[in-house]
């Protein structure tokens, strides 16, 4: 529901990745501190939906574009006849299967698979199991990070290509694994993540005026 607005942060997330205030995909300084424990780890997951889409709002505010606003009538208008033809009910059937989906769910793995840091000198990480076969092959984030505009359907050709670049360092078979280690595990937290600061206050004003690197 959000197609518009992922567009544009996704692509400074390639281009900046781990870049302090530009890569929204970085927990907050908050998010570290407080949800340190298991119990707490737990709700972060099942709160993941919630930071995935505000962060953005409180770290890196963008003025919204035409298309964020096409964006939202579609939106409104796709729910406003889920309502007209089946009920409230179902729309909040919808809704909540998201926000569970994101959250503490098996194929939510590959939000914490993809650049939690697991193992010491790597930050993105692949996953090669069955659920690449729902999720557009999703998985494959190395060969997605190294060649963004292969489209998901190819990727695992890129891993059949050159496997001695891929095969040979540290990826996952199960994202419901990476989900219990980095609830159980008290090394691993929100703060498990590559971040950097490389670009002046101007840089990253400059690049807010106009709108991003996708307006």
């Amino acid at each position: 529901p959000a197609a518009a607005s992922f567009k544009r942060y996704h692509m400074e997330h390639h281009k900046f990745q781990g870049e302090d205030v530009v890569d929204v995909d970085i927990p907050t300084e908050w998010e570290g501190w407080f949800f340190h424990s298991t119990p707490r780890k737990v709700l972060w997951c099942l709160l993941q939906p919630v930071f995935y889409s505000l962060r953005p709002l409180a770290i890196n505010p963008k003025e919204p574009t035409r298309w964020e606003f096409i964006n939202i009538a579609c939106i409104i208008a796709f729910d406003l006849s889920i309502v007209y033809v089946w009920g409230v009910r179902e729309l909040l059937y919808l809704v909540i299967g998201t926000l569970f989906g994101m959250g503490l769910h098996p194929v939510a793995g590959h939000f914490i698979a993809e650049h939690y840091v697991m193992h010491e000198g790597q930050e993105t990480f692949s996953y090669y199991g069955p659920l690449n076969w729902l999720t557009f092959n999703v998985g494959y984030h190395n060969e997605h990070h190294d060649f963004a505009n292969i489209s998901g359907k190819h990727l695992p050709d890129v891993r059949k290509i050159a496997p001695e670049y891929y095969d040979a360092i540290p990826h996952y078979h199960s994202w419901i694994k990476v989900i219990y280690d980095y609830i159980v595990d008290d090394g691993i937290s929100p703060y498990s993540r590559t971040k950097r600061v490389t670009m002046e206050t101007k840089e990253i004003d400059a690049l807010r005026a106009r709108g991003g690197l996708v307006k």
